[in-house]
């Protein structure tokens, strides 16, 4: 059986949800490679066809949050549902020389704050980053939700459009394998 609006269908709800995901994360982060990295793949396997969306690892950290040790931090997922995020920080905070990097790359100055030595690598690092990774080890870091949100929107614009498309289908089917005549 063709199925060809069937595939045509899950491309392009694959790419609404990644459009408006890059979108919603514009908006909250501005040009990331994060956004960039947001993909889709339609897949046909044996029991129909598989889409699968592909991010950088940490956007799942940003779409979900993390708890911190003080600070529990929820998500909204595709379903409409608040839910408790599945990451925590627990003893240890975000790198500090991570933090230190891109403190340095936005030009942030920690006005009185000075500069010390990592125990572990003797570089220099800001006190300013210390300060920062104690506040997201024990707040968190909150939910963007950035594809949750969109998933959601179009997963149920796919659930009610999704027998049209399939009826499509069908009736190619039957109209090319039995033409009466």
């Amino acid at each position: 059986m063709d199925t060809a609006n069937i595939e045509r269908y899950l491309k392009s709800f694959g790419q609404n949800v990644v459009d408006d995901s890059e979108k919603l994360l514009y908006s909250e982060k501005g040009n990331t490679a994060l956004g960039k990295s947001i993909r889709f793949e339609v897949e046909k396997t044996a029991d129909g066809f598989s889409t699968k969306f592909y991010m950088y690892d940490y956007g799942t950290y940003l779409d979900e949050g993390v708890s911190g040790n003080k600070k529990s931090q929820s998500f909204t997922d595709y379903k409409g549902k608040t839910r408790k995020s599945s990451y925590s920080y627990t003893t240890k905070g975000p790198p500090i020389d991570i933090l230190s990097k891109w403190i340095k790359k936005k030009g942030i100055k920690g006005h009185g704050m000075k500069k010390g030595r990592d125990k572990n690598t003797g570089r220099y690092i800001s006190g300013l980053a210390i300060y920062i990774s104690k506040k997201i080890k024990t707040r968190g870091i909150k939910s963007l939700s950035f594809f949750q949100k969109p998933l959601g929107l179009w997963y149920d614009k796919l659930q009610d459009d999704f027998l049209k498309i399939f009826k499509q289908d069908i009736e190619s089917y039957l109209t090319t394998f039995y033409r009466p005549k």
